[in-house]
């Protein structure tokens, strides 16, 4: 009995050294991007100025990880306060390179936030993300819309889906292309929407501080339309 009982207490006690240990490497982030327009995947969210004086815009997030898994929140808001969005999303890194998101999107507030199931403004999109690997440093991405308000003209599901490719040319510049393979009303139709180049950079302000910036150089060649993008994060 007294054997049984230390198995036990064993037990317990390595269950809640791991709790601890698993507690211990979660940690909680937040931070913003600013950037001087929201574009997302070669479409211009800020339609309400006219184009091309599209607004700078805050887009903030907050995220929790613990082991292999992120929750969070990202936001965006342009300086007008023509543009707002509030996503929720979760992530699980299987490996280094590859990647399962979950995305809960809202950018309409036609109706209530919490409002979920028939009509609601939410869509629901799944994303295997695979970075690449130092000797090949191609990513790809396959992003498709599941569930919600990402409906068919006749009102049924449209899964909408978008795929983009990218290539590393340096370790702070990268091409990319990417497009809709389903003729769906959330892409306008089937067709490449989203080609371009970014670039990071990290100005030093000081010895201990140093901005990451980014430019975007892209275009949406379904629309005819082109974008310079300027970001910082902070």
């Amino acid at each position: 009995m007294k054997s049984y009982k230390k198995m036990i207490s064993k037990g317990i006690l390595t269950l809640v050294l791991a709790a601890s240990a698993t507690v211990a490497s979660a940690q909680f982030s937040v931070g913003t991007d600013i950037v001087s327009s929201y574009v997302w995947r070669g479409f211009k969210q800020d339609l309400s100025v006219t184009a091309p004086s599209q607004s700078p815009n805050f887009q903030p997030y907050v995220s929790y990880t613990v082991g292999s898994l992120t929750l969070g929140a990202w936001g965006s808001s342009s300086f007008t306060g023509t543009v707002k969005e509030v996503d929720l999303y979760a992530t699980y890194v299987f490996s280094s390179a590859l990647s399962l998101t979950l995305t809960d999107y809202n950018w309409g507030f036609t109706k209530s936030y919490f409002k979920y199931g028939s009509g609601t403004d939410h869509i629901f999109e799944a994303t295997l993300a695979y970075t690449g690997s130092e000797s090949l440093p191609l990513s790809a991405s396959l992003n498709t819309m599941f569930a919600g308000a990402d409906k068919t003209s006749g009102g049924d599901q449209a899964f909408s889906t978008y795929v983009e490719l990218g290539y590393q040319l340096a370790s702070n510049a990268k091409v990319f292309v990417g497009g809709a393979p389903l003729n769906t009303p959330m892409y306008g139709g089937a067709g490449v929407t989203n080609i371009g180049l970014k670039v990071s950079k990290a100005i030093e302000i000081s010895d201990k501080f140093s901005l990451p910036v980014y430019g975007v150089a892209g275009a949406n060649p379904s629309t005819g339309d082109a974008f310079l993008v300027l970001g910082i994060t902070l």
